[in-house]
Formats: C-alpha cells, sequence, structure tokens
C-alpha cells in the first residue's frame, strides 16, 4: 500500500504539468494572434492615411490647376426686333441763315429791330450817321452842274462854229476843235453824273434793311456804335437774321445705312422740347460723299415750320426708315476691345478665346448694333481684359452664364 501511494503521486503531478504546458501554448497563441491584428490595424490605419493624403494632394494639384485658368463670364448676342428705324441726332438750320452787315461808314443813329424780333423783307433795322458822306455827295452834286454848265456852253459853241463853217467863215480846223471840246465836256459830264449815282448809293446803305423775311437772333451794335466798312477793314456783323418759317436739318447718317437713302424720301423728327410731337421733313439732298473722320453722309432735310415750333440750333433726332428684312444682332457696350489693328471682340470656343472682327452700326449706349462678324449663338466675353489675345484658355462662370441666360 505504501508503494502505491507515490506512484499515483507521480502521475498526478505528471497531468497537472501536461495540463500547464497546453494552458501556456494556447496563451502564447493569443498573444501572437492580438500583435499581430495590432500590425494589420497599423497598416490599415498608415495606408489609408496615405490614401487621404494622396487625395487631398491631388484634390490642391487640380483646385489649383484649375485656379490658374482665368474665369470669364459670357453673353451671347442678342436678336432684335426687326429693325423699323434708326434714330439718328441732328441740328437745325434757319433755311436762309445770313449775318447783316453795314455797307457805309459812320456811326449807329438808331436800330429799330432787337433779338427775337419777327421781321419783314424790307423793313427797316437800324440807321447810320454818315456826315462825311452827305458832304461827298453834296460836292458831287455841285462838281455835277458846274460839268453840267461846262457841257451847253461847249455843246452851244460847237453848234455854232457848225453853222459859221457852212458859211466858210471859219476853218474847219476850229470847228473841229469846237466839236472836240464839246465832246470832251459831255464825258466829263457823265463822270460826274456816275460819281453823284455811286455816292447816292451809299448814302442809301445809311439806311440797313432786312433782306428776307425772319426772325433777329443776334444784335451786335448800339447807339453810338462807330461803324466801318470798306475792302480794307474787317466787316462788323450787326444783326443776325434768321427765316424759321422753314428750316434745314441736317443729319449724319452712317456709312452702313447710306443705300437706305435711295428709298426713303420723308422722314419723321422728334425733339425733346416737344416729346408728342413728330414733324416731317422732306430729304433734299446729300453731300454725296463720306466725310472721312466721322464716316458719315451729311444729308439735309428740309422742314416747314408754320408754328415756328422748332428754333434754329435746336438739337433734334431724325427717323430713318430701314427695310422690314433688315434684323441686328446687339451686344453690350462692355464687350468690345479697341486694338491697333481695328474693333474686335472675344468669342470662346473650345475652351478658348478668338479675337474675331466685328463691324457695328449703331451705338445705343449701353449696346451697340452689330452688322458682321457674330452670330446668335456666339459666346462673346464680357469685360474682357485688355492684355487678352487669341488661344488663352479660359473656363466660363456658369453662375455668370447661367444668370445671363436668365
Amino acid at each position: 500500500m505504501e508503494t502505491l501511494e507515490p506512484a499515483r503521486n507521480a502521475e498526478t503531478s505528471a497531468d497537472g504539468a501536461s495540463a500547464l504546458g497546453e494552458n501556456g501554448r494556447g496563451f502564447g497563441r493569443v498573444a501572437v494572434g492580438a500583435v499581430v491584428l495590432i500590425a494589420l490595424l497599423a497598416g490599415l490605419l498608415t495606408f489609408q492615411g496615405s490614401r487621404a493624403r494622396s487625395a487631398a494632394k491631388a484634390a490642391l494639384a487640380q483646385a489649383a490647376q484649375k485656379a490658374a485658368i482665368p474665369s470669364v463670364d459670357v453673353v451671347h448676342p442678342s436678336l432684335g426686333a426687326a429693325s423699323s428705324e434708326v434714330i439718328l441726332p441732328a441740328s437745325v438750320q434757319g433755311f436762309i441763315d445770313s449775318p447783316v452787315y453795314a455797307r457805309t461808314s459812320g456811326y449807329l443813329l438808331h436800330w429799330t429791330a432787337d433779338i427775337g424780333t419777327h421781321v419783314k423783307k424790307g423793313e427797316l433795322l437800324a440807321e447810320i450817321q454818315t456826315p462825311e458822306l452827305d458832304q461827298q455827295v453834296q460836292q458831287g452834286q455841285s462838281d455835277l452842274a458846274t460839268a453840267q454848265a461846262n457841257y451847253q456852253l461847249a455843246e452851244i459853241t460847237a453848234e455854232r462854229w457848225q453853222k459859221l463853217l457852212q458859211k466858210n467863215a471859219v476853218s474847219k480846223q476850229e470847228t473841229d476843235q469846237a466839236t472836240s471840246e464839246s465832246n470832251a465836256r459831255r464825258a466829263a459830264l457823265s463822270a460826274q453824273q456816275a460819281n453823284v449815282r455811286r455816292l447816292q448809293q451809299l448814302q442809301s446803305f445809311e439806311k440797313i434793311y432786312a433782306p428776307f423775311d425772319g426772325v433777329i437772333t443776334a444784335r451786335n451794335t448800339d447807339i453810338g456804335d462807330l461803324i466801318q466798312a470798306g475792302e480794307n477793314t474787317t466787316p462788323q456783323e450787326l444783326f443776325h437774321l434768321s427765316a424759321i418759317n422753314r428750316l434745314r436739318v441736317f443729319v449724319p447718317v452712317p456709312e452702313v445705312y447710306q443705300s437706305v437713302l435711295k428709298s426713303v424720301r420723308t422722314v419723321s423728327i422728334s425733339s425733346d422740347a416737344y416729346p408728342r410731337e413728330r414733324f416731317t421733313g422732306a430729304i433734299a439732298r446729300s453731300s454725296d460723299a463720306i466725310d472721312p473722320l466721322s464716316r458719315t453722309l451729311r444729308v439735309e432735310v428740309d422742314i416747314d415750320n408754320p408754328n415756328a415750333l422748332l428754333l434754329p440750333g435746336a438739337y433734334v433726332f431724325v427717323h430713318l426708315p430701314l427695310p422690314a428684312e433688315v434684323a441686328s444682332l446687339t451686344i453690350p457696350s462692355n464687350a468690345l476691345l479697341f486694338r491697333q489693328e481695328g474693333l474686335r471682340v472675344g468669342m470662346v470656343r473650345d475652351e478658348r478665346v478668338q479675337l474675331v472682327p466685328i463691324s457695328i452700326g449703331h451705338d445705343y449706349g449701353d449696346t451697340v448694333e452689330v452688322t458682321a462678324g457674330l452670330t446668335r449663338t456666339d459666346q462673346v466675353v464680357l469685360n474682357p481684359s485688355d492684355s487678352l489675345v487669341s488661344g488663352t484658355r479660359v473656363q466660363i462662370d456658369s453662375n455668370a452664364a447661367r444668370e445671363a441666360a436668365e
């Protein structure tokens, strides 16, 4: 019995050691698994961080590249309604517009017409006092009387000598001398008569009359003013007279519309002074030449003005009718580029800008009429930079484009 007890204890000890060894190996496997799991998690986190940084770097590079491409606002040309007329500024002038000068020298005695006075042809405007001329007329009349007396005496003498010659009482030579003296006295008399008529004509210029019906628009003299007239003096305008019952309206017509004038005979005229009134005028004549500075054709429109509503010098608008088939495109004025080679606009094609030459018609202020170079679908750059060149890559501002479309 005593021998069996130690053997059982030894067996029990061996089983315990075996169980302890198995437990240790299980714990080791768990520890290794945990380390591997931690390593995997760390690697995963590192990969995710690196991937996020790469994505952020790529996004930043893309954003920087996109920001480097300039954004532009674009607009499509507007198709206006079929143009029925074009409104052109014009100036009004009296049908007859003339300054009134003095033809003789002296002092202004008095005047009878002031500015705004409506006068008739032949009406007295002013009178000039010319004492020196009056004395010259008297002297000329005296010289004329002397020449008349000398001629009468010479004529009587010549007739007497002719009768004596018939009786052979005098020589032919003496008779011819008497006849020549009579002819000379007749010529001197004619010269004195012409001189008196000249002086009387100058004396008649003491009174200044209206040369036509009109209104006095200026008076540049007053009582007592010294009036000097003659070839060696600068003429002094005393009055300015304008006929206003009929007016001339001068309008510069752009070159692009010169062909329209061939089919137009009458036009309507408006004035800011009478916003509800329309006046009708007839196209009378044109300069038949384009002004090289303004590129316009000077056209004259004649208009009756019986009620004197329009005044000389007024600023009016001529409404030039256009054919019904004429339609125009308009773009904002801030889309224009003024370059040395001519007028240009920037158009976006395939994400790049192309500078295109255009021709414009009427300038409406905030918009201009485009007659050539654009179509309805073109994308025109607004507010282009002065340094903009063809081929520049751009991106269209979608918000601005959407707002423009709306």
